[in-house]
């Protein structure tokens, strides 16, 4: 699917031809050939996403790489040539947005009272590279350039960002720990802990696609783990996202999520909330998307034990091809319908492995029908099922299904 600015997000395969196996030499080779030879179109990234795909790369111009270290209360930067940087204390800015240099950020070291914040008119990496950072009134990372964020986790490092429990007032959007006005490329082979402690944990007012053998650890006690306005892709990587607040979802996306590949495990432990504007109640979900969810491949594990939990609450269709996906709910319904797969429009399964499972309430519900349509009616409709499965066993707590 593409979206907005016509871009299909880069798939695992791509990226893997782009990124050698680890090192700075393999990412400034891969960055440089993203940033600088898409110049002449900094919207569309399309036709460069393979090397030699079929246009003419510009000529190589300068990659700026600005090493930040934090240490406590202080930051030690190095390759800042255009005095770019400053700092207060442990908290950054670096204000590139007249810089038409390709820029790479190198981030390192602790700080429990740091931050990085970024303005950028072009699109930029971000590499971390052993990087404990705790900002207490606000985000740790703030992007604020619209254009794509390639956040890559380098090889065999450990990387912690977490906020504090109040943000202090201020004009600057900062929506959580991990905050990009643009879309996010996460990249690499090492390991990324957020944690949110007073909105979400990871926000995006864009996209964000997930990619290379990334393991990705987000946790959130009051806002969503992931929250995207544009989408989310998932195309590998091991992925585990824990949100215990009431009302709140693992991932939350306004538009699709597309899920082609890694391992995803998504846990919620919230009740239900009640919702003024809508007369309703609220519940927690490990996704809940306002368009298409599709699974083609990887593996899903949703567990939600909250009062009136979902597995996932998809506004529109949810599309299932591939993959092993399983969402296991349960919650009462003192409040809410618990229910491990609820859309709209309808639940089409076509291939893999797919269960779902609840304690009350239904497993599935396709949107069809209400409380007066008989069980044995919803029952007939709550699955569409596609070619010739060798298991396909659907009833009101269990739906079990597999090619």
């Amino acid at each position: 699917m593409k979206h907005k600015n016509n871009i299909t997000p880069i798939n695992g395969k791509n990226y893997k031809k782009m990124l050698p196996l680890g090192g700075m030499g393999g990412f400034l080779v891969a960055l440089l050939f993203m940033l600088v030879s898409c110049q002449k179109d900094d919207s569309d990234l399309s036709s460069y996403m393979e090397q030699g795909g079929g246009e003419t790369p510009a000529p190589t111009s300068t990659i700026q790489t600005i090493s930040i270290a934090y240490n406590g209360n202080s930051v030690t930067v190095l390759g800042d040539d255009n005095g770019l940087v400053k700092s207060n204390g442990a908290h950054v800015i670096v204000n590139a947005s007249a810089s038409t240099d390709s820029l790479l950020l190198v981030l390192s070291g602790t700080s429990d009272n740091g931050s990085l914040l970024v303005y950028r008119e072009k699109k930029f990496g971000i590499q971390l590279n052993g990087l404990t950072l705790h900002n207490a009134t606000g985000a740790a990372i703030n992007n604020q350039c619209k254009k794509s964020l390639y956040l890559y986790v380098n090889d065999g490092t450990t990387n912690t960002l977490t906020d504090g429990e109040t943000y202090a007032d201020t004009e600057i959007s900062q929506k959580g720990t991990l905050f990009s006005e643009g879309q996010v490329y996460l990249m690499g082979n090492g390991t990324l802990n957020v944690t949110g402690n007073c909105k979400h944990a990871i926000a995006c007012d864009d996209y964000i696609s997930v990619d290379g053998n990334l393991t990705l650890n987000v946790k959130s006690s009051t806002g969503n783990g992931i929250k995207v306005n544009d989408g989310l892709w998932i195309n590998n990587g091991t992925l585990d996202i824990n949100v215990s607040a009431d009302a709140a979802r693992g991932i939350k996306s306004d538009s699709v999520v597309v899920i082609t590949g890694g391992n995803t495990t998504i846990t919620t432990s919230g009740d239900c909330v009640y919702d003024k504007e809508v007369d309703d109640y609220s519940s927690a979900a490990c996704i809940k998307c306002d368009c298409d969810f599709t699974m083609t491949g990887g593996t899903l594990t949703m567990t939600s034990s909250g009062d009136g939990g979902k597995g996932i609450n998809c506004s529109t269709q949810v599309i299932f091809k591939g993959g092993t996906l399983s969402a296991v709910t349960t919650g009462d319904n003192d409040e809410g319908k618990p229910k491990a797969i609820k859309t709209d429009l309808g639940i089409i399964v076509s291939g893999g492995s797919f269960t779902a499972k609840v304690a009350k309430s239904w497993a599935c519900d396709s949107g069809y029908g209400d409380d007066s349509t008989s069980d044995g009616e919803r029952l007939a409709h709550c699955v569409t099922v596609e070619g010739t499965p060798k298991e396909n066993s659907i009833a009101k707590k269990l739906v079990k299904i597999s090619y």
